[in-house]
């Protein structure tokens, strides 16, 4: 199977964009997704004309049309009690936490000394607890899985180290201490797609064969950065274990809208809900607007098992 096969844009993407925006905004892109309440919620990252961010609701009955935007932001910055949110909020992803029975959205918090990890709760995105900073600067690209492993919680994130922006899995007892760091899967450098450094896209996604994880690889070009997306397979009990990771990107820029805007050529995943066997995709395009893609779950997963080990 064509791995450029598996992935089909909404008609009418983007779904949304600023000018159809309840008040001021620059770009809106890069939305967290979750199955909420018969509907699908996204937090979407809104960039205001400063250049600062924050994350605002927006609900759908089919994921696709009749957005419900809120009003007003849902997650403001808080710079008086979370210094490290002084320069905005970003990039969220939301997990579901069964055991806390309440809704976990790890976002970047851009601090003076650069972009850091940071966690909040909620139960109906509206009221959230914020536990504040988990990982310092530069990290981002980061999500929980949904349950423990051994006791305890996984996060997968992206620090930059010497330079290098490899995919890092760490564990905690209690979603505030994280340890046993280790690389999952390294940007792997020369000419490939992904050469230049990699991040976690959507939440982990679990599935009959392990956990389902999109990412996005970043190469250099005389032209830019080009950002597209691939998968891989990682262990159902041990998500140290990749199992399967695709060698060519699966989705990247192409349409119009994908090409034109703030920052062009990128196709940044950060959110996707499953619904029976349709794996709906919500990415920022061209750091300006959210757009859609859906895939079908079992072609993901027979696309993957001929793929080679991470």
């Amino acid at each position: 199977m064509n791995g450029l096969d598996l992935f089909k844009r909404y008609e009418d993407n983007p779904i949304l964009r600023a000018e159809e925006w309840p008040y001021p905004a620059n770009a809106v892109f890069n939305p967290g997704a979750a199955s909420f309440q018969g509907e699908t919620l996204l937090l979407v990252r809104v960039e205001d004309h400063r250049g600062f961010s924050h994350l605002t609701r927006a609900r759908s009955p089919d994921g696709r049309s009749s957005w419900q935007v809120s009003p007003q932001p849902t997650l403001a910055p808080d710079p008086i009690q979370f210094p490290e949110e002084e320069w905005g909020l970003e990039d969220p992803r939301i997990t579901y936490l069964e055991e806390e029975k309440r809704y976990a959205v790890v976002y970047v918090a851009y601090s003076r000394s650069g972009p850091m990890v940071s966690l909040a709760l909620t139960e109906d995105f509206q009221t959230f607890e914020r536990l504040g900073g988990v990982f310092p600067p530069e990290d981002k690209d980061a999500a929980l899985f949904p349950r423990r492993f051994g006791g305890r919680y996984a996060m997968i994130h992206r620090p930059i180290v010497r330079g290098e922006g490899h995919i890092w899995i760490s564990f905690s007892p209690d979603l505030r201490h994280f340890g046993d760091h280790e690389v999952l899967l390294p940007a792997r450098g020369g000419g490939w797609w992904d050469s230049a450094k990699v991040g976690l896209g959507t939440q982990p996604i679990e599935t009959s064969e392990g956990w389902l994880i999109v990412y996005h690889g970043v190469r250099a070009t005389a032209a830019g950065a080009l950002y597209r997306v691939g998968l891989a397979l990682l262990d159902g009990d041990d998500p140290r274990r990749v199992l399967h990771r695709s060698p060519e990107w699966v989705f990247g820029p192409h349409a119009p809208y994908e090409w034109m805007g703030d920052v062009p050529g990128v196709t940044f995943p950060t959110g996707a809900v499953l619904v029976g066997k349709e794996l709906r995709l919500y990415y920022g395009a061209a750091d300006t607007s959210v757009a859609l893609a859906t895939a079908d779950l079992d072609d993901l997963l027979s696309y993957l098992r001929e793929c080679p080990g991470g």
